[in-house]
């Protein structure tokens, strides 16, 4: 397995960039030096620069290809990636205690859940389908192991809050907050448990379309290959 050793190196420096700075006396320390917004700043340029080059030492890795190559696969991150910007936009700092991400918990309204009522981990599901993305348009031992970890951590991780959660609020609180809710994205709407309440939030809109474009911009420049399809 020679020539793995950046790939498993980057591995650790993600987990560690992730699993370090949350530890309570090292939260504390850092809140109390950076400030709370400076914390949230600098834990998440670290959490981005640690995934770019997790990303690019997948693309330095040797190339062990599981499955054969076709344009289209390029095609399915272009496609996916503006339905994850906006599940990114319309999911993060919104009230959703039965969920990642959530803020100002105790101002959800289990009768009218916005977003949540789509799904109740948006977030979950934007890192899924970005993850799932770019496996298929990757189909090489490498990127899989990097992108079909992502995608097994996020699906995992739906039942696992969902079961904790349950246990914290107790079933049959959980049950009642949950009930206009589904993990599938469109099942409660689909089963009519829900409904959208009015028009999109504008201002989530335009963030969830400057992010697409943001990150179309730096792909290129960060992970060194452009995220646009070849014209066929």
């Amino acid at each position: 397995m020679a020539g793995w050793g950046e790939l498993a190196l980057a591995f650790a420096a993600f987990l560690g960039s992730h699993a370090l700075p949350v530890q309570p006396p090292v939260k504390a320390r850092l809140t109390a030096s950076l400030g709370p917004r400076g914390y949230l700043l600098a834990y998440s340029a670290l959490s981005v620069a640690m995934l770019a080059w997790l990303i690019v030492a997948a693309g330095r890795a040797p190339f062990v290809p599981l499955l054969p190559w076709a344009a289209w696969q390029a095609w399915v991150p272009a496609l996916v990636m503006p339905v994850v910007c906006l599940l990114i936009a319309f999911g993060t700092a919104v009230p959703n205690p039965l969920g990642f991400g959530g803020a100002r918990n105790g101002l959800f309204d289990p009768d009218r859940p916005g977003i949540v009522g789509l799904t109740r981990h948006p977030l979950l599901w934007a890192l899924a389908l970005w993850a799932g993305a770019h496996a298929l348009a990757n189909p090489d031992l490498a990127h899989v192991l990097v992108f079909g970890g992502f995608a097994g951590f996020a699906l995992a991780g739906m039942r696992i809050i969902d079961r904790r959660m349950r246990r914290l609020m107790g079933a049959e609180h959980w049950q009642r907050m949950a009930a206009r809710t589904a993990i599938l994205p469109l099942a409660a709407l689909l089963a009519g448990r829900w409904r959208p309440a009015g028009a999109p939030d504008l201002r989530r809109l335009g963030v969830g379309l400057a992010l697409w474009v943001g990150l179309l911009w730096a792909h290129g420049p960060v992970i060194g290959l452009s995220p646009l399809p070849a014209p066929v």
